[in-house]
């Protein structure tokens, strides 16, 4: 008898995690977190890059058999949690790593109704991948090391990224990045996360790569700009407002308390429970950029020799944008919610007047006047009937539709009758002709 090979713990684990039962995967999941724990705190352990391969098979076909939304969206956060349990900083950027290249080699085979939920385990494993840089407190080498890994496997032009990863990640690099770091990172730190979308927009031979880059980077720096100086603005005003707080307290002291009817014994109206990004216009703190810097080194970049004409022509256009906001001047202002109601209601009165029916009766000179539709009831149509009716006509006159039918109906008769007319006269000009030639006068002798 053939004694059964042990099979090592990683592809049993990713056995038990693409399992047909759900009670199954899940204990599948909370062993692996255990056992990436109890690996990684050995001295010599850790795992090689064909082991986490195989994890990553398993956790993928693992969400690819999670059904409803709220369990999918639970699965990914526990799974794109796994990275905080793993002990060293070279172990998790191996596990980020083979997530990548899995995502680009299984890309393909995803069919659209599972396509969102492997977008939403992206986003999850991206922030995870910030928030990791944000405990060890956004130190320099790490930032560069998780920019040259994304680059590395999704942008770079010998990766085998498919295009679906590349504008996903595009889109939303930006976002995650605004909720882990906004309110702690500077624009020098904000611009190291952004010069090497700088160098690869300048060189790319990819036309969907530039124009994903420029949507998505800079062109989104742009739109956020308002945002970002409305919060540097309350920041400053927060700070002001904290050093004058006890001379605030001390005039408060010295003023009498007004009557209450009065505006001046009013209760200051409570704001604490307004959000902070200003209330429904609010979209959340936003990354702060120096525009100037941006602008510097985007032009560094595309006015080098290499750079395709395309790619350069694109990305002037960005650079004077951010020229203008570093000297103030915004793309475009805010449409006022009064105009935007005026605009929309122009537009709907003028698509209702396209649908209805216009009378096609044009006054030519020397023509008279012909009619091809059916006239308007608000015309010197309703006052005939009205004289017909003075006038003691039995008949009840019909309505407009109705003697629109009649009148095309009595001019195909009048055209039937004429075409008629026209054959007979023909007819009888034919039968003329015809019994001269046979019939000639002769001559008499």
């Amino acid at each position: 008898m053939v004694p059964r090979v042990q099979l090592p713990p990683e592809i049993q684990l990713a056995q038990r995690l693409a399992g047909n039962e759900q009670v199954t995967r899940d204990r599948a999941v909370k062993r692996l977190r255990k056992y990436i724990v109890a690996r990684t705190q050995r001295a010599a352990g850790g795992f090689t890059h064909d082991e986490l391969l195989k994890v990553w098979k398993g956790l993928f076909y693992c969400m690819w058999m999670q059904d409803k939304p709220l369990l999918q969206e639970e699965l990914g956060r526990t799974i794109s949690q796994l990275l905080h349990a793993f002990q060293t900083t070279e172990a998790q950027h191996l596990f980020l790593q083979t997530f990548w290249q899995t995502m680009n080699r299984e890309w393909t085979g995803i069919d659209r109704l599972r396509l969102d939920k492997f977008y939403m385990l992206m986003r999850m494993v991206l922030n995870e991948s910030l928030k990791a840089l944000k405990t060890r407190g956004w130190e320099e080498r790490q930032i560069e090391r998780l920019l040259e890994l994304l680059t590395t496997e999704i942008l770079h032009p010998d990766s085998q990224a498919p295009s679906g990863v590349k504008s996903h990640f595009l889109e939303i690099f930006l976002e995650e990045l605004s909720k882990v770091g906004a309110t702690e990172l500077t624009a020098d730190q904000n611009l190291k996360f952004i010069e090497p979308f700088c160098a690869i927009a300048a060189r790319t031979q990819d036309s969907l790569v530039l124009h994903n880059i420029t949507r998505g980077i800079f062109e989104a720096i742009v739109e956020q700009a308002p945002f970002a100086i409305e919060d540097l603005l309350g920041e400053l005003d927060a700070q002001d407002g904290e050093e004058g707080t006890s001379e605030d307290e001390a005039r408060e002291r010295d003023v009498p308390s007004a009557e209450p009817g009065s505006p001046r014994g009013a209760a200051p109206p409570d704001r604490s429970d307004e959000p902070p990004g200003g209330g429904e216009d609010g979209v959340g703190p936003v990354l702060q950029f120096d525009y100037e810097a941006v602008a510097s080194r985007l032009f560094a970049v595309a006015s080098e020799q290499s750079t395709p004409s395309q790619n350069r022509k694109r990305l002037y256009k960005v650079i004077r944008k951010l020229q203008d906001l570093a000297e103030g001047i915004f793309p475009e202002d805010d449409v006022p919610e009064k105009a935007y109601r005026n605009l929309r209601d122009e537009g709907q009165e003028r698509r209702t007047k396209k649908r209805l029916p216009k009378a096609r009766s044009q006054n030519r000179p020397g023509k008279g006047r012909k009619e091809d539709s059916c006239p308007d009831p608000s015309s010197g149509f309703k006052r005939r009937m009205r004289r017909r009716q003075r006038r003691g006509s039995g008949a009840e006159p019909a309505a407009p539709q109705e003697q629109c039918g009649l009148k095309k109906e009595a001019r195909g008769a009048r055209k039937k009758r004429r075409r008629l007319r026209a054959g007979a006269r023909a007819k009888g000009a034919g039968c003329q002709e015809l019994q001269t030639k046979r019939w000639p006068p002769q001559s008499r002798k």
